[in-house]
């Protein structure tokens, strides 16, 4: 079947109750046939659920969507996107180890490596995507991780994954993708030469901002190490939550079309506004990566972001004169959303590391919904233009 169908038709087994939609499997545990049967699961010598912190018939049929939507050979559901990022990292490097991270990245990510992971000796070196040329400078002898988003939060910014896979090769190390922005609709970072792919399901996969999870994707051999790591740390996701999120997957194809054309239509109408000024968006000719945009991405997603002329207390009036669009940290949504980076997302870090990572306090993100066009437009317009001194 082409992918669009397995999104819809891969599914847990059917019961004895002949069931059409797959039923919840809200259970803490599971029951073993005899006391061989428990020690041959607990061996790992047959395969099954033994504890829904290990496995769920819905968590699994959730990792199975996402595993074969990315073309990955394993994959693990997780409590919250963060932590699948987490996991992804923490589960695989020990002290002493390096990390190689493109800078721009989500807010909470970037406390992770220079807050938590150095506590247990993980450094990490920041290097920019539009400065290739010192990639490989940054990487050392224990550099054992390269990580990056692309299209990076909020910024907007690309790195070639193409380029990144054939580095890889040379230098041999554990790339790690967090794809959330543009979900395995729009990119396979796989295809390139990743070897784990990361999503907070919260966003693009439930689509609906009504349950957080998160998934890790990739090599078979660094999945089976990840078990071992969540099996005795617990970010477990819920039955419930996996799902709900299993089933909103089906409809991910024709919701992301939506929020890709709405998307560009915001950004083709913001960059002519005369309060605005500038506008980044993958697929917006003027974006300085639209070339590489076009190549690696189906189309160019569903968050906009732009900076409104005023700065700080200009971005908070835009904000606060919004009518129909949300104000919320969420992203992915059914509904639009406005964010102010500066204020919320990235506002632990300093003027220069937001400027760094292209985040100014003028900075506005959009994540276009599936609303008619011109009402998200109408609303933009009106916020811009009351938002004036």
């Amino acid at each position: 079947m082409k992918e669009k169908s397995k999104l819809i038709r891969t599914q847990a087994a059917r019961t004895q109750n002949k069931e059409h939609s797959v039923p919840l499997y809200l259970t803490s545990s599971f029951v073993f046939d005899n006391a061989e049967h428990g020690r041959a699961m607990f061996a790992d010598e047959v395969e099954g659920n033994i504890y829904s912190r290990y496995s769920n018939p819905n968590t699994t049929e959730f990792i199975d969507k996402v595993r074969d939507f990315e073309g990955a050979e394993a994959g693990l559901a997780f409590s919250s996107g963060m932590a699948a990022v987490f996991a992804s990292i923490a589960g695989l490097l020990r002290s002493g180890d390096h990390i190689v991270a493109f800078r721009s990245i989500f807010g909470s990510t970037h406390q992770l490596f220079t807050q938590l992971l150095p506590r247990w000796g993980i450094t990490t070196t920041y290097v920019d995507a539009s400065k290739p040329e010192d990639f490989e400078l940054a990487l050392r002898p224990e550099t054992k991780m390269v990580f990056l988003e692309t299209p990076s939060n909020p910024g907007l910014e690309l790195v070639d994954l193409e380029w990144l896979g054939k580095l890889k090769q040379k230098h041999n190390f554990i790339l790690n993708v967090d794809n959330c922005f543009a979900t395995p609709y729009l990119q396979k970072p796989i295809e390139y030469g990743a070897d784990l792919v990361s999503h907070s399901a919260t966003k693009y996969m439930d689509g609906q901002g009504r349950v957080l999870g998160g998934v890790v994707v990739g090599r078979k051999d660094l999945l089976k190490e990840l078990m071992f790591f969540i099996r005795h740390t617990g970010p477990a996701m819920s039955a419930f939550n996996a799902w709900t999120i299993s089933k909103s997957l089906e409809t991910l194809p024709v919701r992301m079309d939506r929020h890709c054309s709405n998307a560009l239509k915001v950004a083709e109408t913001l960059e002519q506004h005369p309060e605005v000024e500038v506008v980044r968006y993958p697929h917006l000719p003027s974006h300085p990566q639209y070339e590489l945009a076009k190549r690696q991405m189906k189309q160019g997603g569903g968050i906009v972001t732009f900076i409104v002329k005023g700065g700080f207390e200009r971005g908070k009036r835009f904000m606060d004169a919004l009518k129909m669009i949300l104000l919320s940290p969420n992203l992915g949504d059914t509904r639009s959303i406005a964010t102010h980076p500066a204020s919320t997302t990235h506002s632990k870090l300093s003027d220069a590391e937001r400027a760094q990572i292209g985040i100014f306090p003028g900075s506005i993100r959009i994540s276009v919904g599936l609303e008619d066009i011109d009402d998200i437009l109408e609303d933009l317009t009106q916020a811009l233009d009351n938002s004036k001194n």
